[in-house]
């Protein structure tokens, strides 16, 4: 959930002793320390492909994202962002969108150094996307698999750097076609258009009406979206 490199002197780390990650196939990785800032979780193993990622599985239900390939331990999701989600999960299916191109908890591989894999709180998928992503053994978009038409991030606090300047450049380089930044503690939603490499924003508030080029049809104020947290 945080970038791996802002662990500091700031963080505060775990070391559990003669802790070992082990491969899926029983094989141990390496020792591993587990580093925490926030409500984030950092497993600090020796750096992940995609395909160890996907093939990743420490029998928990924990969840990860994948970031530079270093494993992120995400805390359960706050109520708020869910209920937001939810809300626009159910709008777009009203919308006609079909069901199976809507996804929560999904996650998409972005560009870095290393391997990341980001989970937006709320995607609209392509017929091609769909497609590509069915019977997949994770619900991954790989960078094989066409874009999303929209990924949507609800900004938790202290995560604003996320999902406003990384996520902003993530997305571009995936060429997304929108994205939104729902932000509850602005209290305002910010609708970025992919135009020739780059996103150009607005943001809406209060009575404001979200302008989607991707979704026409679609009419939605900004307060709507925001109180559906409430």
């Amino acid at each position: 959930m945080v970038r791996c490199e802002a662990f500091s002197t700031r963080s505060t780390a775990i070391t559990l002793a003669n802790h070992r990650t082990t491969h899926p196939g029983g094989n141990i990785m390496r020792e591993s320390s587990i580093q925490q800032e926030g409500n984030a979780m950092a497993i600090a193993t020796k750096p992940m492909t995609f395909e160890d990622y996907l093939n990743y599985d420490d029998g928990t239900d924990t969840r990860y994202e994948l970031d530079d390939g270093i494993l992120i331990a995400m805390p359960p999701e706050s109520d708020l962002n869910n209920q937001i989600a939810s809300f626009l999960f159910a709008t777009f299916l009203q919308l006609g969108i079909p069901y199976y191109h809507l996804r929560i908890g999904a996650q998409i591989a972005v560009g870095g150094k290393r391997a990341t894999a980001r989970e937006p709180d709320f995607m609209v998928l392509s017929e091609e996307a769909a497609i590509a992503l069915d019977g997949a053994k994770q619900s991954l978009i790989t960078h094989e698999m066409p874009p999303p038409l929209l990924v949507v991030e609800v900004v938790s606090p202290q995560q604003e750097n996320r999902d406003y300047r990384y996520k902003r450049t993530e997305y571009a380089g995936r060429h997304i076609p929108e994205y939104w930044i729902v932000d509850p503690i602005a209290q305002k939603v910010t609708v970025l258009e992919w135009v020739d490499g780059l996103y150009e924003d607005r943001a809406y508030q209060v009575s404001e009406v979200v302008v989607s080029s991707a979704f026409s049809d679609l009419e939605l104020t900004a307060e709507q979206i925001l109180g559906a947290g409430r």
